[in-house]
């Protein structure tokens, strides 16, 4: 009989650094799509799936360390637990596979020279979702949620910070937003850039709109492209907080039908933003809203300069007219239950599928 390991066990082991061998048994496509950070791979799905007995006699694993099977949803790996086991190992399946790896998260502290502030950023390590929890005397703002409210609710108290402003850089299409939720639980004011199908009451943001916390300043810029609402937050003109539209080393899809008749004039509008954000000072620190690749339990920041990112994409030193035509090539595919999730964002709903099921699957939001 195997063993069962939950999503926020492994969490925490990893977190803490603990020894672990993670096992990914999915196809080798799977794997290359999204994975856990640390983990190898034994390609022996078909074989496990298959009933063979021996799909992992071939695989080296060190004595003495326990060992996590991990799967799409968490029913393969059984067996290669249950065959693991037979073999004197301590091995466990993970409960929900990937699908549970999704709701996963980390944090970083990040660097940034914000006196008399701290500055958190809390990642989900598998759907490279990056969400920010800022600090000062006392009072707190979170942009972007992506996780359990409970958790910021938590890293707050340990703090000592009240929760006062919640606020999201644009309408998300990949990940169930938490922010409504935690504005509910915490009664902090929800924040939003408008759009005109949201459905619940929030506070519009929009370009000069500045916010007080403590010793920090939050300005508003917009900077549309990715989404006609897209705004990046500059606290105290030092950090900017790009959501989708820029990242570490990749700039925002302009949108997700490259052949959509608004995806020329989108693509053209993200160039414009881009360059705007460019403008800034190089030592300005970039935040993004997204990472492609897995985050791993490192707690060093996903992060940037203005000045680093101008000198790493080259992309952004095109002419508009041909920064427009390669990004719209480039675009990745489209991402399973986007519409869904949007729609479910704009309108406060309960989703019917559990949120691992609905928002599986690594982060398409860059192009690079």
């Amino acid at each position: 009989m195997f063993q069962s390991l939950e999503v926020a066990t492994l969490r925490a082991w990893l977190d803490a650094g603990q020894p672990v061998t993670v096992l990914d048994v999915r196809p080798r496509a799977e794997r290359e799509e999204w994975a856990i950070p640390g983990s190898v791979h034994a390609d022996a799905y078909e074989q496990l799936k298959a009933g063979n007995p021996d799909a992992l006699a071939h695989v080296a694993l060190p004595l003495g360390v326990p060992v996590v099977a991990v799967c799409a949803a968490g029913r393969i790996s059984q067996r290669a637990a249950t065959q693991l086991q037979a073999r004197g190992l301590d091995a466990y399946s993970l409960t929900g596979g990937m699908q549970g790896w999704g709701l996963a998260w980390n944090t970083a502290l990040v660097p940034a020279s914000l006196p008399g502030a701290s500055l958190l950023q809390i990642r989900r390590t598998g759907k490279g979702c990056l969400s920010y929890l800022v600090g000062s005397e006392g009072e707190a703002l979170v942009v972007d949620a992506s996780v359990d409210p409970a958790v910021y609710q938590q890293l707050a108290a340990e703090r000592g910070w009240r929760i006062r402003y919640v606020l999201d850089t644009h309408l998300h299409a990949d990940h169930l937003s938490r922010s409504r939720a935690l504005s509910q639980a915490t009664g902090a004011e929800l924040l939003l850039p408008p759009h005109p199908a949201t459905a619940f009451a929030y506070t519009p943001v929009a370009e000069h709109t500045l916010l007080a916390l403590g010793a920090l300043r939050l300005r508003v810029l917009a900077t549309p492209g990715h989404t006609p609402e897209s705004v990046t937050y500059l606290l105290n003109e030092q950090v900017a907080l790009t959501g989708d539209t820029l990242f570490a080393d990749a700039v925002g899809r302009p949108d997700l039908k490259a052949s959509s008749p608004e995806a020329t004039g989108r693509a053209r509008q993200l160039y414009q933003s881009l360059h705007r954000l460019l403008a800034l000072p190089a030592d300005t620190w970039v935040l993004p809203g997204h990472t492609s690749q897995p985050v791993a339990f490192d707690q060093l920041p996903v992060a940037t300069t203005i000045g680093a990112v101008r000198a790493a994409l080259p992309l952004l030193a095109l002419p508009e007219a041909t920064f427009a035509d390669t990004l719209l090539r480039r675009i990745p595919p489209t991402p399973p239950n986007y519409l869904t999730i949007a729609g479910l964002n704009l309108s406060g709903a309960e989703p019917a599928l559990p949120a691992a099921e609905l928002e599986a699957g690594a982060n398409r939001c860059a192009v690079h």
